[in-house]
């Protein structure tokens, strides 16, 4: 008997995008296929279409007031229950970020930078108003302090390397300020993103407060700047004719756009500052003696 025609055709899993919550499927039902680096087919994956993001959008501004309104110290908890999460199934994301052609010291490295950067976030979500926050000296019989408030939706285009640590170092200032965020992972390297989504559906995280698509960048970019439900637009990258076009669409409803491009692996990818960049300051005045 031919032992060639009895070896079994592994059942490779199709990722759905993450959504609300939930794991739909593409409305499109487009699909790409990931490959390992020796050509071997590791598994499929979403082709997110404009449709797909409008909802991701619909379902994150639906949670929007929900996650803001929580404390922050409740905010903290939740991304710290997410590196717990991600830190029980290390052995997982090592290894899918090395069959994409990572080294598996540096995929190792990738993880626990993951976690810490969780960690880190977590920290910040009940500090981070001491420092941005402010009483203003004004000269009449009022007092005068601005606070931060999470500008609502954000919509974020993630490094694309490294993979991990890069979509979770634009995900986690985001969602620690109160903002709900609807994310593109990396295009070339999307296979933690969608087991992150898994991490993220079985933890603390409300549905809605992260939304992760896959696909391709050119195809999506136009719409996450165009959306006139979106508050705030990360960018991570350095092509210039891809940001002028972002901030030239963005500008029809003066949507804040930030764009990233540091060594996210070092300390400058962690800071409070990226806390601030999704905040709006609101300024109360007081009166005094009536």
């Amino acid at each position: 008997m031919n032992q060639k025609a009895n070896k079994r055709i592994g059942v490779q899993k199709t990722y759905k995008l993450y959504i609300g919550g939930a794991f739909p499927r593409t409305e499109s039902g487009r699909y790409l296929k990931l490959e390992d680096t020796n050509g071997e087919l590791i598994a499929n994956l979403s082709r997110a279409s404009r449709k797909d993001f409008r909802n991701a959008v619909t379902a994150a501004r639906s949670a929007a007031k929900g996650w803001g309104a929580r404390s922050a110290y409740n905010r903290g908890q939740i991304l710290y229950r997410l590196a717990e999460m991600i830190e029980g199934r290390r052995a997982q994301f090592i290894q899918e970020i090395s069959i994409q052609g990572i080294a598996p010291a540096q995929a190792d490295n990738e993880v626990t930078a993951s976690v810490d950067r969780l960690v880190y976030y977590a920290g910040w979500s009940d500090k981070y108003q001491q420092i941005f926050s402010a009483v203003n000296p004004v000269n009449s019989s009022h007092f005068n302090f601005s606070v931060l408030e999470p500008m609502g939706v954000v919509a974020a285009v993630a490094p694309e390397k490294p993979s991990l640590l890069g979509l979770i170092s634009v995900i986690a200032p985001a969602i620690c300020g109160g903002n709900t965020v609807v994310v593109l992972a990396s295009e070339s390297l999307p296979l933690s993103a969608v087991t992150l989504a898994e991490a993220i559906h079985s933890s603390d995280v409300p549905g809605g407060v992260i939304n992760l698509l896959t696909g391709y960048h050119s195809e999506l970019l136009s719409h996450f700047a165009s959306h006139m439900d979106v508050n705030a637009l990360v960018y991570c990258g350095n092509d210039e004719e891809e940001i002028k076009a972002l901030e030239v669409t963005a500008a029809e409803n003066l949507k804040r756009v930030r764009v990233y491009n540091p060594r996210w692996e070092s300390a400058k990818g962690q800071d409070p500052y990226f806390i601030l960049d999704t905040q709006e300051t609101k300024t109360t005045w007081h009166p005094i003696g009536i």
